[in-house]
This record gives C-alpha cells, sequence and structure tokens, in this order.
C-alpha cells in the first residue's frame, strides 16, 4: 500500500437489503395460436411476454375460433375483459409440422375476388389459371391476404392475366390445429436440438425475462389428465427454486353435474397443494371461456388493488360472465349448497348470487384430504409461494459472500423489516425471520450450509361468516319510556 498522510474516506455495503418485487401472478399460458395471421410471428415453443393486446397478436395472431386456437382465449381474457398484463405465451402450434399441402383447389372469383375458408399460410401460396398451366406472378397477376375471418383471399389484379377470369386454382398450406395433441402441450426435450418444449419451458421463463412464473394455464388442454399432471409437477422446483400454481378444469364434455365433477376430482387429479381445480365453463354473450382462464385473470386483477400481494382470496370476486354453461351449452345454475358442497372438494366454481356472476371457492385440490391451512387455502398457499420467491430473489446476491455474523444480521434484518411492513398493511397477521442454533449445526456451517426460520402467518379468508340473533325482552320497557 501506498504511504499516506491524511484524511481518508470509505464506503462499506449497506447493513439492510432492499426487497426485490417478485411478480405474485405472472401468468405463463400454454396452447394453440393462428400465427398464420400473426404480423410479426413467434417461433413454436418459444414463450413470448406481451404486455398488451397489439404485442399479443401481433406474435400469435387472433381468432375467434378459440377451440382451435386456445391462447386467443387468453389473449381476450387477459387484455380486453380484466386489463390485465404481462402475460407470457407459448404457442406449440408448430407451422412446420401440424399442416398439409392442398394443390391446385378450384376458387370462384367475384368481381375478381375469390375466398378459401382455410387457415392458409401465405408464404408459398401458387395462384393457376388452369391446372395443367404454369403459376401465375403473384402481385402482377393477383395478391393474396386474409380477411378479418382468418380465410385466405385471393384478388385478380386489373391489368393482370386472370383480369377476366372466373375462377382459378391455388396450391397452398394449411394449418391443422386438430392435430395438435396433449403430447405437444406436455413437451420435453427435442432430442435433434436438444430444445425444450411445451411445459418444459415453464424453466426458461425467469432466465429468459426476469419474471417469476406465479400462474400455469393451459385451458381446454389442463383438463386432459396427463396435461395435468406435468402441469402439477411443474408448479414445483421451477429452475430449481421457485413455486407457482396451476389451474385446471374438469372437462364438461363428460362431467356434467356437480357430483360428478366431485368424482372427476377424485379419480383424476387426487391432492396437491399448488392446483386449483375448476368447474364449469363460463358464458359472456356468445363466447364461453374455460373458469381456469378467467380464475387466473380474476387472480391478477385483485392482486393489483392490493399492491401485487396475493393475500386477498380469489373467491367472491366478479367475473367477465352472464352465465355458466357445459361444453353443449347447457346452461349450470348452482345454488349456494351445491357450489359450498363443490368447494368442500376443494373445486372452485361460479355463483350467480349477490351481485352477478363470481367466483366461489377457496380451497386448492389439495382439499379436504390434506387439512394443513398452508396448503389448502388458495391466498395462503399463494402468499408461502410469494414470499419464498422474494426471498430467493432477494438474497441471492448473498450466496458465496463470506458467511460472518454480518451476513447473518444483514439477512435476519432486512427479512424482519420487509414482514413487519407486509404485517403493517395486513397481508400478515404477522411474520418474522430466526437465525436458530438448534438448526444450524457446526459441521453444517463448517460446509458453509445456513438455515434461516421463517414464521409467517398470512390472513386466511373469511369463507364463513355467523349472525346469531336473539330476542331481547328487555327493550319491551322502550314502550313506557
Amino acid at each position: 500500500m501506498a504511504y499516506k498522510h491524511g484524511i481518508y474516506t470509505g464506503e462499506v455495503p449497506t447493513s439492510l437489503v432492499p426487497m426485490t418485487q417478485t411478480d405474485s401472478g405472472l401468468i405463463v399460458a400454454f396452447g394453440t395460436a393462428p400465427v398464420h395471421l400473426a404480423s410479426d410471428p413467434a417461433e413454436v415453443n418459444t414463450p413470448v411476454l406481451c404486455y398488451s393486446y397489439a404485442e399479443a397478436v401481433a406474435a400469435f395472431g387472433y381468432s375467434d375460433e378459440w377451440d382451435k386456437y386456445t391462447l386467443c382465449e387468453v389473449m381476450k381474457s387477459q387484455f380486453a375483459l380484466f386489463n390485465m398484463a404481462p402475460v407470457v405465451f407459448v404457442n406449440v402450434l408448430d407451422k412446420e409440422s401440424h399442416k398439409t399441402d392442398v394443390k391446385q383447389e378450384e376458387c370462384s372469383l367475384t368481381d375478381k375476388v375469390g375466398t378459401i375458408k382455410q387457415p392458409a399460410l401465405l408464404a408459398g401460396v401458387k395462384v393457376y389459371a388452369a391446372t395443367d398451366g404454369e403459376a401465375l406472378v403473384e402481385d402482377t397477376d393477383y395478391t393474396v391476404a386474409h380477411d378479418d375471418e382468418g380465410n385466405l383471399v385471393v384478388t385478380a389484379l386489373a391489368d393482370g392475366s386472370i383480369a377476366s377470369a372466373d375462377k382459378v386454382y391455388v396450391s397452398y398450406t394449411k394449418l391443422t390445429p386438430e392435430t395438435v395433441t396433449a403430447a405437444d402441450i406436455i413437451g420435453g426435450i427435442d432430442n435433434v436440438n436438444n430444445k425444450a418444449e411445451g411445459l418444459e419451458l415453464i424453466d426458461e421463463i425467469y432466465p429468459r425475462f426476469g419474471l417469476v412464473p406465479g400462474i400455469i394455464i393451459a385451458p381446454k388442454w389442463s383438463q386432459n389428465v396427463n396435461v395435468s399432471a406435468v402441469m402439477k409437477a411443474k408448479e414445483h422446483n421451477i429452475c430449481g427454486h421457485f413455486n407457482a400454481i396451476s389451474i385446471c378444469d374438469v372437462p364438461t364434455d363428460t362431467v356434467k353435474s356437480y357430483t360428478a365433477a366431485s368424482e372427476w376430482k377424485n379419480t383424476n387429479i387426487g391432492s396437491d397443494k399448488d392446483c386449483v381445480l375448476c368447474w364449469p365453463l363460463l358464458k359472456q354473450g356468445d363466447e364461453v371461456f374455460h373458469l381456469s382462464t378467467q380464475l387466473a385473470s380474476v387472480m391478477n386483477y385483485t392482486d393489483s388493488q392490493h399492491d401485487d400481494i396475493p393475500y386477498y382470496s380469489p373467491s367472491n370476486k366478479s367475473l367477465q360472465a352472464n352465465g355458466a354453461c357445459l361444453k353443449d351449452g347447457t346452461e349450470i345454475y348452482l345454488n349456494n349448497a351445491q357450489a359450498a358442497y363443490l368447494n368442500g372438494q376443494g373445486i372452485v366454481t361460479a355463483l350467480n348470487f349477490i351481485g352477478g356472476w363470481k367466483t366461489w371457492g377457496n380451497r386448492t385440490v389439495a382439499y379436504p384430504s390434506n387439512t394443513d391451512v398452508k396448503d389448502n387455502f388458495i391466498p395462503i398457499r399463494r402468499m408461502n409461494n410469494w414470499i419464498g420467491n422474494t426471498l430467493i430473489t432477494t438474497f441471492w446476491s448473498k450466496i458465496d459472500d463470506p458467511m460472518n455474523k454480518r451476513l447473518i444480521e444483514s439477512i435476519v434484518d432486512s427479512a424482519n423489516i420487509w414482514l413487519n411492513g407486509l404485517t403493517a398493511k395486513g397481508a400478515l397477521l404477522g411474520g418474522r425471520v430466526e437465525f436458530r442454533e438448534d438448526e444450524n449445526t457446526t459441521t453444517g456451517l463448517m460446509d458453509g450450509i445456513i438455515y434461516f426460520h421463517v414464521y409467517i402467518t398470512p390472513p386466511s379468508p373469511a369463507r364463513e361468516i355467523n349472525f346469531v340473533q336473539e330476542y331481547d325482552p328487555d327493550y319491551i320497557s322502550t314502550l313506557f319510556s
């Protein structure tokens, strides 16, 4: 060190660590999209973070045929009905494999315009004046585009060779969303490219976007028992550290009563602390939503009203719906006792009682077989996940720092100040972090392993409020006042 003579200053790191802000309800939606309509199409099996309807439509296209293109249902719910963002979309419909080639389909022209009602890819369209002729020249003889319904439109140009033709023959490639299977949603690792596909991509969300997944959905597909099983597996240990919840649906084409929904759950879903199960579907005018889709949006909206802290239950919150139904359109009107029965079986439903159609149910599918309050109440489960995820992202920078009293005090003090703030908000009834000698062995500390004990009590939802009424004869005396 150089010789010094005088006064000098220096700095040390602040002993308190500001807590990171972790999104409690980032939705990651898996499904299919009309990529033939996208202006800037995203690659298949590539997560895309979208903050607006326009972003989502540019990357994936939009179609009202939600049974074929399930991600469009999520776009409508999140951006149009609930105005919530962001969302991560993962499309598994591959235009290279879920397709078929059509050769020289006859197309009638009326006023120089012909329409082919198929989900055709614009790339590779060829138009012929005759089946045995040469392909015409695009932008010289004709143009191709999609109309508002997603159909292929062929327009003969006024100065082209087919200006007076009454029909042409069109070769094109069309998407076949009906060939997408549950296996595509489940995904795995592509052995050729060593690339993750389908639900396996959940581990790429944080490395890509720096955001922790909070809610996993796959409308239509989650009612498949194989898909829901993988969704339940992927909720836990995301990137080796984080936890999320999944929201699944009971199939309404085969499960047509509330009692049958309970039977289906017990047979096919079982008990899982981070899974929420829904029955039936929702109607909004002519549109039919999976309840899982709108429940995820309700969670986002409810969190947004409370500083993005998930301590409020999503139950008894307004849906964007004017009815409930089965897949065949049969309307469902549950009374309070029937809805309560579903809730008691660990199923969330929709109830039209006071204030219009609302979500109804606080329990994860862990209930009733698992009576641990941290596992079976949705808001308490989500609070546990959120607090755990926040502790990870906040103190990750401390990994590999010298394990001394300064490190331990910094973590304990910072976490306790944060938990005290959550208690002051009402998000916790109380919380604290302790570094306990009985939980930290000498050999463990020598090996660089530290345990902090986190005590938290999120408030339970007030699921039952009772008023006891009594006739009081003492008030008779008021007649003589």
